[in-house]
């Protein structure tokens, strides 16, 4: 046990060193270690993170704490005993018992997020309409693929990643409509497949066409402005009346304490 665990300090201490070049380790298995890397993770990164971090570089630190938390928690779990003892079904055990607790390490930062990016799933609902209205006004002036394209500039960061994907695939030649229900289905919040609907369509038939459905799209943008802007004032006006009620209770409270010592200094 004890040669496990410094075996596991030596290889952290080399690693946080450089001594051990633990990104050529990488580069030479990327092809085995991208199939643990989950299908949206990069995804949930930038929408975290935003678009200039190193995904790489994050999954590698994911992979390193896991390797190290095996060691650790194998060495520890490992009884001390003679070496007939320890090769039996008890270091069968403590050998899975370290791989659970490993692959739970190596899982969790992917957990946490996808839990941020569902937590912010309200926000994205409100901040899609806006976007969708700034969209629209490019579409006035070009294609749609084209005001796509100019629009990631000054998008949401959450909204970017889902935006290069769907404007990558419509320039790869895919011209049908699934590209942009795969931007609905990543945020999927209200109105959005219909929203996406309503874009592909604007961005096919004649330039008459065009117009007619552009006006569609515009009233569609701006009621759904006006549902944003009523969950705002409702949501503003909900945590008023919360911070009143609050206030309300701690004074009354604060009243009933002062009478009770007034009571009790009078008697």
């Amino acid at each position: 046990m004890e040669i496990l665990i410094v075996g596991a300090i030596i290889i952290y201490v080399l690693i946080y060193n450089n001594t051990i070049d633990k990104d050529k380790f990488f580069a030479d298995n990327q092809k085995y270690l991208e199939a643990l890397k989950e299908d949206d993770y990069q995804f949930l990164v930038y929408a975290k993170y935003g678009e200039d971090v190193d995904v790489d570089q994050l999954f590698s630190k994911r992979i390193t704490n896991c390797f190290i938390t095996f060691l650790i928690v194998l060495a520890f779990s490992i009884s001390s005993g003679t070496s007939a003892e320890i090769i039996n079904s008890q270091f069968f055990l403590n050998l899975v018992f370290s791989i659970a607790i490993s692959a739970l390490v190596f899982k969790m930062p992917y957990f946490q997020l996808k839990s941020y990016y569902k937590s912010h799933l309200h926000d994205i609902d409100i901040m899609l309409p806006y976007y969708l209205k700034g969209l629209e006004i490019l579409i006035q002036h070009y294609t749609v693929p084209v005001a796509i394209g100019k629009s990631i500039k000054d998008a949401p960061d959450i909204f970017k990643p889902g935006l290069r994907r769907m404007i990558d695939r419509i320039n790869s030649g895919d011209s049908s409509v699934d590209p942009y229900m795969e931007f609905a289905n990543t945020y999927p919040v209200r109105d959005s497949m219909r929203m996406m609907r309503l874009l592909y369509r604007l961005g096919i038939g004649s330039q008459e066409r065009k117009q007619e459905r552009l006006m569609m799209f515009s009233r569609n943008v701006s009621s759904l402005q006006n549902k944003a802007r009523e969950t705002k004032y409702k949501e503003r006006l909900d945590y008023m009346e919360n911070q009143t009620m609050i206030m309300l209770v701690v004074t009354g409270i604060g009243v009933m304490l002062v009478i009770l010592i007034s009571m009790t200094t009078i008697i």
